[in-house]
C-alpha cells in the first residue's frame, strides 16, 4: 500500500537514488508530466557530487568539477528545458596542472586550444601526430554524442536513435573502435615515450579508471578533449551541492517528491517486469511497498543485481535467462576502484600564489597509479563559498583497492597511515604546518559505502575498457521491462556530464515506451 500520495492521472515513476543521474532523470520526467518519487538513503541529495560542512568549511565529497555548462553542453540543455538558471561557475584554466615524479614544473592542461597545443609540443616533442588524431576523434565523437545516440541499443527504437546519430562526419571513428590508447601510441611509435605514457596514465586513471593499455581510444579522446574550448571544465560557485539543489528545486516545482533517509531495500518485479519498490523509513523503521509504472535505478550494476535478486533462481523463462546472463556479466567485471580522500581546512597562507584549482601529483611510478602514490587535488578560491575569509579548502583523493579496506584487521590504523602519508606528500607543494592546518578529515571506500550505498564504496563506475565502453557497455535498459539503469555504469560514463547524458537517454526511452 502506498504511503506517499500519488496523482492517479499521471504515470508514476520511482527513482532509486538521488545522485545527479537520478535527480536529472526525475526532474526531466516531472517536467514532462510524470508523477515522480525519488528515494535516497543519504542525508542530502547529490551522491558522490554532494557536500558536507565542518567548522565553517564546505567540502565537495567526491566530484569537484563540472563539464557541460557551455551553450549546447548537457547541463546547459537540461537546465534550459527545466527553465532553471545554471549555477554560477568559473572556467578552469588550466583544467589541471600535472606534476610528474621528481619534476617541480607542471604540465598545464590549458583550456585555450592554442596554449594547450604549445604546451604539449614543448612537453612531449614529436607527439603532435598522436594529439592531432585524438582531436579529430574527439570532434567526431562530440558531434555524434550531441545527436543523442542510444548506446548500446537494445530494441528497434534504440537502433533508430543510433542510426540517426551516425553521419559521414563520424566515420573516422569506426577504424578505431577496437583500439586502446596504447595501440595508438604504438601506431605513432610513441610507446617508448615513458614521460608521455606516464602523463596519459595519470589523466586516464582519473577519467576512465584504467591506464593507456586498457582505456578505449574513443573514450579517451573525449575524456582528454573535453577540457578545451569551446567545451571546458568548471569550478562551481558555492559548492558542487548547488547542482543538486537546482535539480531538486525543479523537481519539486513540477510536482515531484524527494524523500531522503529512505532506503530502497528491493526493486520488486513480477513476470519479468518492475512493479515498484520496497522502502524503509530510516527514522521510523516502517517498511512498505510503493507501486510504480516505471522504475529508474541510479545505482551501480552490482547494486542493481542485489536490489532485484537477479539470477537467484534457476532460469525458466526468456527474461530469467537474460537476468542470469546479466548477473554473470556483472560478476565477471574487474574490481572497480575505490577512493581514499583527505579533506583539509587550511589558512590561505598554506596555498602557494597562483595555485591552479586542480592539480595531479605522481610521487613515484612503477607502472601502477593508485594506493596513495598519486593524488588528485582540488583547491578552493577566495570568495567561492567553500571557506571562511582568509582560509581555504584542499581536497585530495587517491585511487585504492576497496578490498583492503573491508578485509584489514586495523581499519582505523590504516586510515590514519593513509592520512599521514597524504598530508606529508601534499606538504611538498602546500605549506602545511600545525599553524596552517585548521581541520582535517578522511574518507575511505567504507565511508563512501556508508553515505552513498554504492556496493563496496566504489567510485567512478565501470572502467572504460573496450568490452565495457560505449557500444559494448551496460545498457540503460535492464533485463526487466519498465526498469532502467542510470548513472556512471552506463554510457557515456562517469562525471556529472556523463551521468546526465545517461539520464536524458532514460527519459527519452520512458517516453518512447508509452507510444
Amino acid at each position: 500500500m502506498s504511503r506517499v500520495h500519488r496523482n492517479q492521472s499521471k504515470p508514476r515513476v520511482i527513482v532509486v537514488g538521488a545522485g545527479i543521474g537520478g535527480l536529472t532523470a526525475g526532474a526531466l520526467l516531472a517536467h514532462r508530466g510524470y508523477d515522480v518519487l525519488i528515494f535516497d538513503q543519504a542525508i542530502v541529495p547529490g551522491g558522490c557530487a554532494s557536500t558536507f560542512k565542518r567548522r565553517g568549511f564546505t567540502f565537495d565529497v567526491g566530484a569537484t568539477q563540472v563539464a557541460g555548462l557551455e551553450p549546447g553542453g548537457i547541463h546547459h540543455r537540461i537546465f534550459s528545458e527545466l527553465n532553471i538558471e545554471l549555477p554560477e561557475a568559473t572556467p578552469c584554466d588550466p583544467a589541471c596542472a600535472v606534476f610528474l615524479p621528481n619534476e617541480t614544473s607542471p604540465i598545464s592542461v590549458w583550456r585555450d586550444p592554442k596554449k594547450w597545443e604549445r604546451e604539449r609540443q614543448n612537453q612531449f616533442p614529436g607527439s603532435e601526430p598522436f594529439w592531432l588524431l585524438m582531436n579529430r576523434l574527439f570532434q567526431a565523437s562530440w558531434r555524434f554524442q550531441g545527436r543523442d545516440p542510444v548506446l548500446p541499443p537494445r530494441n528497434i527504437w534504440d537502433f533508430w536513435q543510433l542510426i540517426k546519430a551516425l553521419r559521414p562526419d563520424t566515420a573516422i571513428t569506426f577504424p578505431f573502435t577496437f583500439m586502446t590508447v596504447a595501440d595508438a601510441l604504438r601506431l605513432y611509435k610513441l610507446d617508448d615515450n615513458l614521460r608521455l605514457k606516464t602523463f596519459l596514465d595519470l589523466q586516464l586513471k582519473l577519467y576512465s579508471q584504467v591506464d593507456t593499455e586498457e582505456t578505449a581510444l574513443l573514450y579517451a579522446a573525449t575524456a582528454l578533449g573535453v577540457s578545451t574550448e569551446p567545451q571546458g571544465l568548471y569550478h562551481l560557485q558555492g559548492s558542487m551541492q548547488v547542482l543538486s539543489d537546482r535539480l531538486v528545486e525543479a523537481l519539486e516545482r513540477d510536482g515531484g517528491k524527494l524523500l531522503m533517509r529512505h532506503t530502497v531495500e528491493a526493486i520488486e518485479t513480477e513476470n519479468g517486469q518492475a512493479t515498484g519498490v520496497r522502502v524503509k523509513n530510516q527514522k521510523t523503521g516502517e517498511v512498505w511497498r510503493e507501486r510504480a509504472d516505471f522504475v529508474v535505478a541510479n545505482v551501480t550494476t552490482q547494486n542493481l543485481v542485489q536490489l532485484t535478486g537477479m539470477g537467484k533462481s534457476q532460469p525458466q523463462t526468456p527474461s530469467e535467462f537474460l537476468q542470469q546472463g546479466y548477473k554473470r556479466r556483472v560478476d565477471k567485471l574487474p574490481s572497480a576502484s575505490g577512493a581514499f580522500v583527505v579533506y583539509l581546512g587550511v589558512e590561505q597562507s598554506a596555498i602557494p600564489p597562483g595555485c591552479p584549482p586542480h592539480l595531479q601529483f605522481l610521487y613515484d611510478y612503477d607502472g601502477i597509479i593508485g594506493e596513495n602514490n598519486s593524488l588528485f587535488v582540488s583547491v578552493s578560491h577566495p570568495g567561492d563559498g567553500r571557506a571562511p575569509e582568509g582560509k581555504a579548502t584542499i581536497t585530495a583523493s587517491s585511487f585504492t583497492d576497496t578490498r583492503q579496506w573491508w578485509n584489514c584487521d586495523d581499519y582505523q590504523g590504516l586510515k590514519q597511515q593513509y592520512t599521514k602519508d597524504a598530508i606529508a606528500r601534499l606538504s611538498s607543494y602546500f605549506h602545511l604546518t600545525p599553524e596552517t592546518l585548521v581541520y582535517q578529515e578522511a574518507a575511505t571506500p567504507r565511508t563512501f559505502a556508508h553515505f552513498t550505498a554504492r556496493d563496496q564504496g566504489v567510485v567512478g563506475g565501470i572502467g572504460q575498457r573496450i568490452p565495457t565502453f560505449g557500444p559494448f557497455g551496460f545498457a540503460n535498459r535492464t533485463p526487466f521491462d519498465k526498469l532502467w539503469l542510470v548513472g556512471d555504469c552506463t554510457h557515456p560514463g562517469e562525471g556529472t556530464a556523463g551521468v546526465s547524458y545517461s539520464a536524458l537517454t532514460v527519459v527519452r526511452q520512458v517516453e518512447a515506451s508509452r507510444l
